[in-house]
């Protein structure tokens, strides 16, 4: 019996991925979304539908909930120190997330950060989780922390 919920599964893993997928696509298509936040954004969907499916089967396969939910507070709470103690990687990591949702500024955009000691002008190349990769026209490529590129003024040259 836990075969077939097991294989039932994973088939509803495999058949809810490739809708999500489809629909995401047709969406980001429809609205003119840039195709790297399509992709993050089936990155992070995909993500997710993967540790429900494996907590799904952790059940199936008779793991105790209060040993599951244990589990997952011990390593939440691991998890929350060792960032509390790196704060500067939690705040790359929100900067990223506010970066690609609201600001100006997208992947393959040319800009020129605004900055008395060290400006820098280039195209964005990557915003990835803690850096944001600029290629300059020397075609030098730079990495910026994210919170750094946050919290600096930023021109748009061309989008």
């Amino acid at each position: 019996m836990k075969i077939i919920e097991t294989a039932l599964v994973l088939v509803g893993l495999v058949i809810i991925n490739l809708f999500t997928k489809g629909t995401i696509r047709r969406i980001g298509n429809r609205y003119h979304l840039q195709r790297d936040r399509t992709t993050f954004t089936l990155k992070v969907i995909t993500i997710g539908l993967y540790l429900a499916a494996a907590v799904t089967l952790l059940f199936i396969w008779g793991v105790d909930q209060n040993e599951l939910v244990l589990f997952l507070s011990s390593f939440v709470a691991i998890l929350g120190i060792a960032l509390f103690a790196q704060w500067s990687m939690l705040s790359n990591v929100t900067a990223s997330i506010l970066l690609f949702v609201s600001h100006p500024a997208k992947v393959g955009d040319s800009i020129s950060i605004l900055d008395k000691d060290y400006p820098l002008t280039g195209k964005i190349k990557d915003i990835g989780a803690f850096f944001t990769t600029l290629e300059t026209e020397a075609n030098e490529v730079i990495t910026i922390p994210n919170s750094l590129l946050f919290q600096k003024m930023i021109k748009v040259i061309s989008a």
